[in-house]
């Protein structure tokens, strides 16, 4: 993977005050954070396994050991919590995806379930539930078994968010999620279930707009950890999912 894939100067100095190990912080100061960004970037892009880490990176026990580290500690959360400044509130969109986990994903402790692991029609697999604004940029994730219904996260997902309307497909066709929206304050941009007697009248052109979001699991899927799941653990994968988020915000 080339040198291409890393952190541009601007990315760089966009998210290094976020950083532990910086200069100044108590206790043991990291080397040089920004080869070990570029280093996780390079596993999460390439979608390789962390033996394969090239030695500009340093040693791939070292950076593994860092990156789960960071996200026990709620690191790569905080990074993309930070850069979710300014959302465009007109719409918040909600959708989800189904990531085939690899069979290595499968040989955690504590059970699959545990792990946001599940059998659907795809076979072992994950459902990353997202959030995102207007322009298609992620706002919140939450990770299920693969099996779990779209519309189980919808509220979680809409919690403490504000907008004008909430855009998503018939799958979150759901009485008790519209009282949730009107509550927001929000209009419904809904197309009813197939199992309603009568319809719901939705707004077809703002309809359109929900293209966006599908756009941005398309573009996470480019990195191809994110892509495949080969992580035992589900926090992994989510600071890896966070991680291809951030560089959506700063791109």
């Amino acid at each position: 993977m080339s040198k291409r894939y890393e952190l541009t100067t601007t990315q760089w100095n966009r998210i290094a005050p976020l950083l532990p190990g910086k200069a100044g912080d108590p206790g043991r100061t990291a080397v040089d954070n920004r080869q070990f960004v570029n280093g996780v970037l390079w596993v999460l892009r390439s979608g390789a396994h962390w033996h394969d880490l090239p030695p500009r990176y340093g040693k791939w026990k070292t950076v593994h050991k860092r990156f789960t580290r960071w996200a026990k500690r709620g690191v790569w959360d905080r990074i993309f919590n930070d850069l979710v400044e300014d959302p465009d509130n007109d719409y918040v969109m909600l959708d989800a995806t189904l990531v085939r986990a690899h069979q290595q994903a499968a040989t955690g402790k504590g059970g699959n379930q545990n792990q946001a692991l599940g059998r659907s029609r795809g076979g072992l697999t994950t459902k990353v539930h997202m959030a995102s604004d207007a322009l298609g940029r992620p706002l919140r994730f939450i990770l299920t078994p693969g099996q779990r219904g779209d519309i189980t996260q919808a509220p979680a997902l809409l919690d403490g968010l504000s907008a004008s309307h909430v855009l998503a497909d018939k799958a979150y066709d759901s009485n008790a999620l519209r009282q949730i929206i009107r509550d927001m304050g929000a209009e419904a941009v809904i197309p009813s279930n197939r199992t309603r007697k009568i319809e719901i009248p939705y707004d077809k052109t703002i309809y359109k707009a929900r293209n966006a979001i599908e756009r941005a699991f398309n573009k996470l899927k480019h990195f191809r950890r994110f892509a495949t799941r080969y992580d035992r653990k589900a926090c992994n994968f989510l600071a890896f999912t966070l991680l291809a988020a951030s560089i959506i915000w700063m791109r």
